[in-house]
């Protein structure tokens, strides 16, 4: 879904992250039991590791969510296959009496539950609170629903998102009746360090507006250009409904996946002051990963 909001009110450099007050938080992942192998046209896509430069830095096209000089996403064929499968394409759906419907994209953290852009779930000014409910379309390839729809209807959100709408707090989490995670796998969320982030080449995928009317999944992959305390910036290609995406990181072609950010806004929602062309994500910090779990253990109760 596509937003404009203020800028980040996180400074852009802070202290590093390897104090003890900033340890390291992660969770668990999964494969899933879906087929173990990417098609490898797909897998070719995926970035690994690090890389001291940008990968065609261009020029820049302004939006609520960015295509930074030329259109470098490229559509996604076999959802089947891990890790597009635990991306699920989202149909949001207001509480009557309003009658609008939104589109954004989720990700599986676990057997019941997916996490999203904050907006996607809460917003006072587009649902006049909660969202009524999303379907769940896990690996959609256009008509193709290879994993069926589900409905949801239970969400949680962070509260200085739900409050005050800090952008730096934009992340929401979406929890299904069906553990539809352990056949499509789920992404391990992981509170990296400044010095991890530095320089680390970024995989964003998800289901954009402009192209098959976000029926279908697209991805881009380029480096971090900058952290902050609450926000990770990147010159990667994303536009509305692509809010809710997965930001990961991988070391190695067989190294699992680890989400980094939850993708959320274009180069608007970069500060100028920062002197970077950037889209950018809330970043899943130690504190964010600590609720997260809370989340997850709700799934089971």
């Amino acid at each position: 879904m596509s937003k404009s909001l203020q800028w980040s009110s996180a400074p852009a450099m802070r202290p590093s992250e390897n104090s003890p007050a900033f340890p390291t938080e992660e969770t668990v992942g999964s494969a899933g039991s879906g087929p173990s192998a990417a098609a490898q046209a797909d897998a070719d896509l995926l970035v690994f590791g690090k890389r001291e430069q940008r990968i065609k830095p261009k020029g820049i096209r302004i939006g609520s969510e960015t295509i930074i000089g030329e259109d470098d996403r490229v559509k996604i064929t076999d959802t089947q296959s891990r890790p597009w499968r635990m991306i699920a394409g989202l149909r949001l759906i207001t509480r009557a009496p309003l009658t609008s419907t939104f589109i954004g994209t989720g990700w599986f953290i676990g057997p019941h539950t997916l996490l999203t852009a904050g907006h996607c779930v809460y917003s006072s000014t587009d649902y006049d609170g909660w969202i009524g409910s999303i379907e769940v379309s896990s690996g959609r390839n256009g008509a193709t629903f290879p994993y069926k729809t589900v409905t949801a209807t239970k969400f949680f959100a962070l509260q200085q998102w739900i409050t005050s709408a800090d952008p730096d707090y934009d992340i929401g989490c979406i929890q299904i009746s069906e553990p539809l995670g352990n056949t499509v796998g789920f992404f391990k969320i992981a509170s990296l360090s400044d010095a991890d982030l530095n320089n680390a080449l970024v995989n964003i995928s998800g289901y954009p507006a402009d192209l098959d009317n976000g029926r279908s999944q697209y991805f881009h992959a380029n480096r971090v250009l900058r952290s902050s305390a609450r926000r990770i910036y990147y010159d990667v290609d994303t536009y509305g409904g692509q809010s809710g995406s997965p930001v990961w990181v991988q070391d190695s072609a067989t190294s699992e996946p680890r989400a980094v950010a939850v993708h959320a806004y274009g180069t608007s929602g970069t500060a100028p002051s920062m002197g970077i062309t950037a889209n950018s994500g809330p970043r899943l910090s130690a504190d964010i990963v600590a609720t997260v779990r809370e989340w997850l253990a709700a799934a089971t109760t």
